[in-house]
């Protein structure tokens, strides 16, 4: 859609006025049709968007299927598919796709436009798919199984021929019944890697079957634990029966799951309040009634004995500063050395004595001489005996 006005005025350009204008009233005649589809809640839904499937460009009675074209497909309203479609197209020579499988909340009315263009003459037009998804009848489907298919595209499989020969091989592995496509979905949209450019390797696909019929044996012997371990391990699955898939559908048999919906699954208990009193344990058995206590001794313990200590270290401390012979010769003594350094710190207050001789410039030490302030001192020699 926004691609169109960039393509105009080049084309205009080039093409010249007159074509030009035609080309614009081509471009602006173009009228969306609708088409109405009918998918099915829990059931693959496949729309081709091809040279037979989609209206004729304008101006145009048909179309080469030589011609390269290109799709937008986007919800009504909104840039993007819904979150349960999904497109797909391998190049602008092949078909595209529209593909998914809708939910209970998709449930309703969905509109999907669509827009081709045409690679050659830059031509497009429009297209509205309308979508009613309800419900599905018939019986439930609670035996479902889903398979790697690693020979195949998603492109490869969306069209009803590979679909129909993959459900028909399938019959011969699984109980009398009919079977149905619910979903299909590419590898990559599983985390699968990008395969070489090399012939033959493809990207690969899973493809979910859902069947009223249970599953058979052969089937259960493949998805067993003892069969996951074998291909833990690198060795083969346990297949019990004949493949009847291949040659045409490559199958990684260590990927097969298998879902059982036909017992229902046990609802969640709720939880009720209780009275919030334990029930009876006869490892547990708490005293009923709680002996009255007095906590004055058990306090008075914690702060006074502490104090009491804290006291007695004083006490002897004291003692042997004050009382004994050894101590009083440690007070003299820091009481002489504290004496000192305040003199020391009153003489350098006063300033009154004289500098000593060492810090006297020029000092003579064998000497005691001084040369006097008059006297250059850059013109003296540093050695007196060299003149």
């Amino acid at each position: 859609m926004a691609a169109a006005p960039i393509w105009i005025p080049l084309l205009v350009g080039k093409l010249g006025p007159s074509q030009g204008r035609g080309l614009l009233a081509g471009l602006g005649a173009t009228e969306a049709q609708e088409t109405t589809q009918h998918p099915l809640v829990g059931r693959v839904f496949v729309h081709t968007l091809d040279h037979e499937t989609f209206p004729h460009l304008p101006e145009q009675v048909a179309v080469p299927p030589t011609v390269p074209i290109t799709y937008h497909a986007h919800l009504q309203g909104h840039p993007d598919l819904p979150r349960w479609l999904r497109y797909t197209q391998r190049s602008p020579h092949h078909p595209g796709f529209l593909y998914g499988a809708p939910t209970p909340e998709d449930r309703g009315h969905q509109v999907i436009e669509v827009t081709a263009y045409n690679r050659d003459s830059f031509d497009t037009t429009q297209q509205r798919l309308v979508l009613l998804i309800g419900d599905p009848e018939g019986p439930l489907l609670p035996y479902q199984a889903e398979f790697l298919v690693s020979s195949h595209d998603v492109e490869e499989v969306l069209p009803a021929m590979p679909a129909s020969r993959f459900l028909t091989a399938l019959a011969g592995l699984w109980e009398p019944g009919e079977l149905q496509l619910l979903n299909i979905t590419s590898a990559l949209d599983r985390g699968g890697r990008v395969p070489l450019p090399i012939e033959g390797r493809k990207e690969g696909v899973y493809i979910k079957v859902g069947s009223a019929s249970p599953f058979s044996t052969c089937l259960k012997v493949v998805a067993s634990p003892d069969s996951h371990a074998r291909c833990a391990q690198g060795q083969p699955p346990l297949l019990s029966c004949y493949d009847t898939l291949a040659p045409h559908f490559c199958v990684d048999w260590c990927n097969v799951s298998l879902v059982d919906k036909s017992v229902p699954e046990p609802a969640d208990e709720v939880p009720t309040p209780g009275d919030g009193i334990l029930e009876h344990d006869p490892f547990f058995c708490p005293p009923t009634e709680a002996t009255a206590r007095d906590f004055l001794t058990d306090a008075l313990v914690t702060l006074l004995v502490p104090l009491l200590v804290a006291l007695l270290l004083t006490l002897l401390l004291a003692y042997v500063m004050c009382c004994r012979r050894e101590g009083r010769i440690q007070m003299v003594h820091h009481c002489t050395i504290r004496g000192n350094t305040e003199e020391l710190r009153q003489m350098a207050d006063s300033r009154e004595v004289p500098r000593p001789l060492s810090t006297l410039p020029m000092f003579n030490v064998r000497t005691g001489e001084r040369l006097p302030p008059q006297v250059d001192s850059a013109q003296v020699p540093l050695i007196l005996d060299q003149h």
